[in-house]
């Protein structure tokens, strides 16, 4: 005999999902009873069941994990309750697209012991609600009831089918628990193959869409392309890049949640969360404009766009978020449902075939014409000036306080030295745009947000991003131990796990449940390193208040501060782990410390510096070049600039270190202006 419990685990497995973040409650005994059962007899359970002591974090994990492998992960939480605690992660899996199947139990439905899984605790009076999916629905691709052991690989499959067809998202799942206890006998169980319910197919633009959008981008002077998640599809990435090379065309990320163009590209012109005065002048200037996978493209209240520009907007899922957003316009031309990476194939052969008809009738190619060689050298010129104001901007330093850019500049610098690869989760909020211009991404996953505005991602979603990366590797030594049996030299060399790092503020840290994200980190040996920029409180509601009353009374307020006295948050991460977890506060002092203790110490510089490219070069072993005394500074001087940036770079390759060579948790709390 087959419990529904068992039906619905087995559900999930041939469904492609291999990862389950769990919270458990008195709704899950066939669950529990299943998963032990196949403990003892397999050796080990066929899901890889990651235990979450919260449910946002829970969640938080299985967006990290489905977003970094594009599979589909599960969540399992205690009905109503647990439902409610996942809290904002489900506003950011919904808004992120995110494929995830949630299930939560029910309160069983017999009073009086007629069934297995009857009501037998006085708490499931006060759980029993009239529409438990109800709490997450507006959020959810679908909910599924289960009612029976014979209809579970139905509605398994359904749900799996919605949440990976686009506009991907979570579904939610909800079982009482006689049902999840009843039973069926292997024979009557039907197994339904996950092959025959795929996810929607494709669309491509139709050729009305295609020839009046190659048409308007072959003949557009200033033409001008924006995107905010194309990158999700990673595959997109590429046809972006060909279809802005081939017509010199410049590419803006408006509110970034994935890397949806390399930051290399000569043709990158930078992005924006659309803060006042940081919308890309090229806006203004554009007399066509592809808006590809984007929400928000500019804020209408500052439009900053030509009442005479040609725009186009191209979506994979909801091009007119009819289902998910209560009021959105974009003054458009054309609005067309279409696969990003499909489209940008499309338009890049539109476009040549255009270009090859125009020479039949003028003699003379657009393609390698004037326009476009000009706005390529333009575009390469204006590339090179963004990234060397970023080298300036990383190499200032104040004597009395961090940078953001300082801090994750530095990181980026360490690791390229190091030769190591990271994924940086990005949750540093006001500070957003200035993590994606230190860090500056080239590869395709290398970057992700929450895709949302809900706070508290960052911690779970790097234990997600740290078991994705595990899998990716295991994968591939399965993969080299196969290519090894068939070829005598054994030469196949296996990629290291790329380096999760989480970047976030204060606020995000709290918000993150750190308590329960580094016990899960070391109960499951998922290793990350966390960059704390603090600012001391919520610097994000300040601004917004700023937006709308500039001259307002709150210009001074200190209702958004965590001070005076703040918390050890470094020291937080350390105790949940029991001592695992290496961590330690950062601040201008503690760089200057640290420098004082390393060799070589270069000549005292001004407090406030741009030093030189050469200058902030570093090495392996974590001391920078100078050109000065090797004498040791007294402990009681002022620090320099130099020592500033040494001994922040020692500091950051500490933590590295611990992630890397030892494979425990490492924090940094980086004490920025404002704290």
């Amino acid at each position: 005999m087959l419990t529904a419990s068992a039906i619905f685990l087995e559900a999930l497995y041939t469904a492609g999902i291999t990862h389950v973040f769990v919270n458990w409650g008195s709704d899950h005994p066939g669950l529990l009873e299943e998963l032990e059962r196949q403990r003892i007899i397999d050796g080990k359970t066929a899901l890889n069941v990651i235990t979450a002591p919260n449910e946002m974090v829970a969640l938080s994990a299985a967006q990290g994990y489905a977003q970094s492998t594009g599979q589909p992960a599960a969540v399992i939480v205690h009905v109503d309750v647990g439902t409610q605690s996942l809290g904002g992660a489900v506003h950011n899996v919904d808004r992120s697209r995110t494929p995830v199947v949630i299930y939560a139990g029910a309160s069983p439905f017999s009073l009086s012991g007629e069934l297995r899984g009857s009501r037998n605790e006085w708490i499931m009076w006060p759980q029993d609600i009239p529409d438990q999916a109800a709490i997450v629905r507006q959020y959810m691709r679908f909910t599924g009831h289960i009612q029976s052991p014979r209809t579970v690989y139905d509605t398994v499959n359904r749900a799996v089918q919605i949440s990976t067809s686009d506009p991907k998202g979570p579904v939610y799942l909800w079982g009482r628990r006689e049902v999840m206890e009843a039973e069926l006998p292997k024979s009557a169980l039907i197994r339904k193959p996950i092959a025959q319910w795929p996810p929607v197919d494709e669309s491509a633009l139709s050729p009305v869409a295609l020839s009046r959008m190659g048409t308007a981008l072959l003949t557009a002077t200033n033409p001008l392309i924006i995107t905010s998640y194309l990158g999700r599809n990673w595959d997109a990435v590429g046809p972006l890049v060909v279809l802005s090379t081939l017509l010199a065309v410049p590419v803006y990320c408006t509110c970034p949640s994935v890397v949806n163009v390399p930051f290399s590209h000569p043709y990158f012109v930078g992005l924006s969360y659309l803060t006042p005065g940081t919308q890309s002048e090229l806006l203004g200037a554009a007399d066509v404009v592809l808006v590809i996978e984007c929400d928000t493209p500019w804020i209408p209240a500052r439009p900053n766009i030509s009442s005479e520009a040609r725009v186009f907007v191209i979506n994979s899922g909801d091009p007119l978020n009819a289902s998910s957003m209560g009021l959105w316009h974009v003054p458009a031309e054309m609005v067309c449902r279409a696969d990003a990476e499909l489209a940008l194939v499309q338009l890049a052969s539109a476009i040549r075939a255009l270009d090859v008809e125009g020479m039949q009738v003028t003699g003379s190619s657009v393609l390698s014409g004037g326009a476009v060689q000009g706005r390529q050298a333009s575009l390469k010129e204006n590339h090179e000036q963004y990234i060397r104001a970023l080298d300036d901007r990383e190499t200032l330093f104040d004597q009395a306080f961090l940078r953001t850019a300082n801090v994750v500049g530095t990181l980026r610098r360490v690791l390229r030295v190091q030769g190591i690869k990271p994924v940086v989760l990005n949750e540093a909020i006001s500070k957003y745009g200035e993590v994606w211009e230190s860090i500056r991404p080239v590869l395709p996953g290398s970057m992700l947000t929450s895709g949302g505005s809900s706070l508290g991602w960052g911690l779970g979603a790097a234990v997600g991003a740290c078991l994705a990366e595990k899998e990716r590797v295991g994968v591939l030594k399965k993969v080299a131990l196969a290519k090894e049996d068939d070829d005598e030299d054994g030469s196949t060399v296996i990629e290291a796990e790329k380096l999760v790092v989480s970047i976030v503020g204060d606020g995000s840290f709290v918000f993150g449940v750190p308590t329960a994200a580094y016990w899960m980190a070391r109960q499951c040996d998922a290793p990350f390193l966390t960059i704390i920029l603090n600012n001391g409180g919520w610097k994000s509601p300040t601004l917004s208040m700023l937006g709308v009353r500039p001259g307002g009374l709150g210009h001074e307020t200190k209702l958004a501060s965590f001070g005076p006295h703040t918390a050890d948050y470094a020291g937080i991460a350390v105790a949940a782990t029991a001592g695992w977890a290496w961590g330690r506060k950062v601040d201008v002092w503690d760089c200057v410390q640290r420098a004082r203790l390393e060799e070589d110490i270069p000549s005292p510089i001004s407090p406030v510096v741009k030093l030189s490219a050469d200058d902030m070069d570093v090495s392996k072993n974590g001391n920078g070049d100078g050109d000065g005394s090797e004498a040791k500074q007294d402990t009681d001087k002022p620090g320099t600039a130099m020592e500033i940036a040494k001994g922040l770079q020692a500091i950051v390759k500490d933590a590295v270190d611990v992630v890397v060579k030892e494979r425990r948790c490492a924090v940094l709390d980086c004490v920025l202006e404002g704290a």
